[in-house]
């Protein structure tokens, strides 16, 4: 069986694809699961992030694939695609057919509420999508509790007709790891202990997909 695919994609930037993808890939990795990251954003944030990342962390393999998409990754458990903005109809169709289940992050706001909705619509016309073959985990990014931007959020997620996972806190704790080449899931201590529980409903979401895809 091949490996098990994540896409990470919004056609919104700034919605914290990255983050989101380093993290899942780091979290696979501390699991002991043999995980590739793969970058399709020619920004290669995600690539640039693995270059910082200590020898002492979970090992991670690295995939550039801004020219040119790869096919099934031998040897892996977990493939993580950091996908780019402004994503075009047949890059959607190529990266969703490539992936078991698409993650979709979403920031509080009315610029990236409207855009989440195009990318949804654009997905929803998409076959494996439509008969759900492929889940699609939308997971509410950034978000701080007790503010309008939070109560508009929940509104927005609950009107979307998909499923929404997790939300997971703003915080300085991602900037800071992301400087080191590490995550929330290779640092010890209270204060990132936290912030992982934001992480498991995710987590344990993809397992259960992932639990069930036929070979």
């Amino acid at each position: 069986m091949s490996a098990f695919a994540v896409l990470v994609a919004n056609i919104k930037g700034g919605c914290g694809k990255t983050t989101i993808a380093t993290h899942l890939a780091a979290a696979f990795a501390a699991a002991g699961r043999q995980t590739v990251l793969a970058d399709v954003d020619r920004q290669r944030s995600s690539l640039g992030w693995l270059e910082r990342r200590p020898a002492s962390a979970a090992l991670l393999t690295g995939l550039d694939w801004t020219r040119e998409l790869g096919g099934a990754v031998r040897g892996a458990d977990r493939l993580v695609i950091d996908a780019p903005a402004a994503l075009k109809t047949r890059q959607i169709e190529d990266l969703v057919h490539l992936a078991d289940l698409i993650v979709l992050p979403v920031l509080p706001g009315a610029f990236d509420e409207q855009a989440t909705r195009r990318f949804l619509t654009k997905l929803d016309e998409l076959k494996p999508i439509a008969r759900n073959k492929k889940s699609v985990a939308v997971v509410g990014n950034r978000v701080r509790s007790h503010t309008r931007g939070a109560d508009r959020l929940d509104s927005f997620l609950n009107e979307i007709g998909h499923t929404v996972v997790t939300r997971l806190r703003d915080s300085q704790i991602y900037p800071d790891v992301a400087a080191t080449g590490l995550s929330i899931f290779d640092v010890p201590g209270k204060r990132a202990g936290s912030f992982r529980t934001d992480w498991e409903p995710l987590l344990t979401f993809i397992e259960n997909v992932g639990s069930v895809r036929q070979p």
